[in-house]
């Protein structure tokens, strides 16, 4: 590794190790570690995350934002306190869907894709408008619910209607009895909004790989219940393509988060974006890199997916493209790892000893402050 003569710059860019560090822990842990044993190093620290769990905390502490809360409704109508963002510019919002709406926030005894909705999801937007925001960044994984965006759409204003003119109930199993969408109410700010949505999924709205079929069982959809939402979907998507002129159906990863992806395509400017891309963009990495010596990365476990969308796999290449090196550290390593040797120099796991998983987790800023040190004192006798 070559260096400026006043010491190297390492740039430390991890994820979250899930469980355990948020993004912005496991830089302060990198840095104690590379510092004892490189006194001449200088650090930029940027947590990282993919558009998934974590994303609105990385974005936050990568900009020198605010983290706020809302009280919004839950997937089943309890009123729930979600976090959101606002980023160092203060024009740039970013929730996480599964805040307001997420699978995690039910038990699974309660869990029923009939009837969950994302109207909490529609106010945690509200909350970022009321702020002021001109661009919003939305991660749309980990949903319970199963309601094409309808309930975040009638949050926003839109008016969802039977047969006989009623509002329809919430839920995506009411969605086969919709006949009209009345948008004249639609808040006015979303036409000025840019949205970005973090999707990694292609899955379409509706059929065999559609929204219902791959992932309502997980939340708590029988194979009677998956038949129904795929066409209750279907009737949504046809009064999407009549009453809005938005056919969204077919569009990869409308079926994402149970069609919110299709529900943020037909009544916002969104666009669906790989989570890792809009996170590289909004942090400026391409540009902190080019002024490195050395990339380190990490997250709580690589393996063979890790190059599908995941925040190491994307730092990655971001380095490679500069012809920078690249050490990734991870709580764990899988199957598959071998697989990533052309984006990564090294990947070095931090668990050092078999321990219970409570205990590992409980370990893990000292597990990467130690391994970063060993690797310190590598690259020191190369400096």
């Amino acid at each position: 590794m070559d260096v400026r003569p006043d010491g190297p710059v390492i740039l430390l860019a991890p994820d979250s190790f899930k469980e355990s560090l948020t993004a912005a822990a496991v830089c302060a842990a990198m840095e104690a570690g590379f510092s004892a044993a490189l006194p001449g190093a200088r650090f930029v620290r940027v947590p990282m995350a993919d558009g998934g769990e974590g994303t609105v905390q990385s974005l936050v502490d990568a900009t020198g934002g605010t983290m706020l809360t809302a009280t919004v409704t839950g997937p089943l109508g309890d009123p729930v306190e979600a976090a959101y963002g606002i980023l160092g510019d203060g024009r740039t919002g970013v929730i996480e869907m599964a805040a307001a709406s997420g699978l995690e926030l039910l038990d699974p005894s309660r869990r029923d894709a009939r009837l969950t909705t994302t109207y909490g999801t529609g106010e945690l937007i509200l909350a970022c408008l009321d702020r002021g925001v001109r661009r919003l960044i939305v991660g749309i994984g980990g949903s319970a619910t199963n309601d094409g965006g309808a309930g975040m759409a009638e949050a926003l204003g839109a008016r969802l209607l039977d047969a006989a003119g009623e509002p329809l109930a919430r839920g995506g199993a009411a969605l086969a009895a919709v006949a009209r969408v009345d948008v004249s109410g639609l808040d006015e700010r979303l036409a000025q909004l840019q949205v970005d949505v973090a999707c990694d999924v292609s899955n379409p709205l509706c059929g065999p790989v559609g929204a219902s079929a791959v992932y309502g069982p997980q939340k708590g959809a029988s194979p009677a219940d998956v038949a129904e939402l795929d066409a209750a979907l279907g009737v949504w998507a046809a009064t999407l393509r009549r009453d809005l002129s938005r056919d969204v159906a077919d569009v990869p990863g409308a079926g994402a988060a149970g069609g919110l992806g299709a529900g943020l395509l037909a009544f916002t400017t969104a666009q669906l974006r790989r989570g890792i891309d809009i996170v590289i963009e909004q942090t400026g990495l391409r540009e902190l890199v080019a002024s490195a010596d050395l990339v380190v990365t990490g997250e709580g476990r690589m393996d063979a997916q890790t190059r599908f969308g995941k925040t190491p796999f994307g730092v990655a290449t971001v380095a490679r493209e500069a012809g920078r090196p690249v050490i990734a550290v991870a709580g764990s390593v899988g199957d598959g790892i071998e697989d990533l040797a052309d984006a990564f120099d090294a990947v070095l796991p931090v668990v050092s000893r078999a321990a219970p998983l409570a205990e590992v987790l409980a370990e893990a800023a000292g597990n990467v402050e130690r391994t970063c040190f060993n690797v310190g004192r590598l690259l020191a006798l190369s400096i």
